[in-house]
């Protein structure tokens, strides 16, 4: 018994069997998460969205999630991601239906990325907001969120100085990692152990360690 083919030609775009994918995953799943990823593809093709999305970002990101949920709760007024990118952990947050959020910021220094991250959150409306900055820049008393998420730590020079600008019992979710040979990676740690001494928070809600195959990641949760 012979099967008529359906497949494309080898010489087809890309850009467009990936959306295809993509968009039939969505509608499979139902996620504004997937959804969001197919509009990405279709109107952004220059953006990085399978780097940004691959199993190393979306297992950290993913520990994140699960593990704010366990040592915190699920409700949160306002979240705030700071080196967001193209706001993928505010996507995974919203789309979470574990969680009660409020609005979610991203914010980045690099305004290339900001089109993109709406375009990503889009299905979210008005709870998902990115907007381009410096995070030293920020008026942290006047942004009133109750969650500050800083999964970059690796490439602050000084982090102690910069979460000296948060409002005393700001909670906070950091994260490092070991990862010295990456050359934008100008402060990584050792240990978890290094990672606390550095953070030098007044709580703790969790430390742990995920290891990856090339590095640890180390992760925070708690309040400056």
């Amino acid at each position: 018994m012979t099967h008529a083919s359906h497949s494309p030609a080898p010489s087809a775009d890309w850009h467009e069997n990936a959306y295809d994918l993509v968009r039939g995953l969505a509608f499979y799943s139902g996620s504004l998460l997937v959804d969001g990823i197919a509009k990405v593809i279709a109107r952004h093709p220059e953006a990085n969205i399978a780097n940004a999305f691959n199993h190393k970002q979306v297992g950290c990101k993913l520990w994140a999630r699960d593990k704010l949920l366990e040592s915190v709760g699920p409700a949160y007024r306002k979240i705030a991601v700071l080196g967001g990118w193209y706001g993928i952990l505010p996507a995974m947050l919203l789309d979470d239906r574990r969680f009660e959020i409020g609005a979610a910021i991203s914010y980045d220094i690099d305004p290339a990325v900001e089109k993109v991250a709406h375009t990503l959150n889009s299905g979210f409306g008005e709870r998902f907001r990115a907007l381009t900055a410096d995070m030293y820049a920020l008026d942290y008393s006047s942004l009133q969120a109750d969650l500050i998420v800083n999964t970059s730590c690796e490439h602050i020079a000084d982090l102690r100085g910069w979460l000296g600008l948060l409002p005393p019992g700001t909670r906070i979710l950091l994260q490092s990692n070991d990862y010295f040979s990456e050359p934008t990676h100008i402060n990584c740690v050792s240990s978890l152990d290094e990672f606390r001494t550095q953070a030098g928070l007044t709580h703790i809600d969790f430390a742990g360690a995920l290891p990856m195959r090339k590095y640890t990641r180390f992760m925070l949760i708690g309040t400056v």
